[in-house]
């Protein structure tokens, strides 16, 4: 007899507040076509996680009345573009200063918060909406 197939963890879902992304200065100019970036979401076994992208296009992103970037989902998954603000994103194709600092800053932020958890934790930081836009909680709108 063989044994069922194991489901894939839950995520738990911690909203908690993001005081870094939010504050993050950055410019649409910082990343180009062809980038790889990834969107930080939250903590897995003791490692940051989140979306992996990469950039497609410039594009305009209504939520933030700001200059944002299409991005193509690097597995394909259930939505394949979406635009996101460039202050979400984080370079995984290059050693990017900027981006390292913040990557550290998240990482000190967070795994010090989530240090006895062994499940996927998802912050709740983002969600994306019906224009497929990928928004943060800090940027988000009624009537948007």
């Amino acid at each position: 007899m063989t044994s069922p197939s194991t489901p894939p963890p839950t995520p738990a879902f911690a909203p908690t507040p993001d005081p870094l992304t939010p504050a993050r200065d950055i410019t649409h100019a910082h990343f180009e076509p062809g980038d790889q970036v990834v969107i930080l979401k939250g903590v897995a076994g003791g490692e940051l996680w989140g979306d992996a992208a990469h950039v497609v296009a410039p594009s305009w992103h209504t939520p933030t009345d700001e200059d944002g970037w299409r991005l193509r989902d690097a597995t394909g998954g259930a939505q394949t573009y979406i635009t996101g603000h460039p202050r979400y994103l984080v370079h995984l194709s290059r050693r990017c200063p900027e981006c390292l600092i913040h990557l550290r800053a998240v990482e000190d932020h967070l795994l010090r918060k989530y240090a006895d958890h062994d499940a996927l934790v998802d912050c709740g930081w983002y969600t994306t909406t019906a224009l497929g836009q990928l928004v943060h909680i800090a940027d988000a709108r009624s009537g948007r």
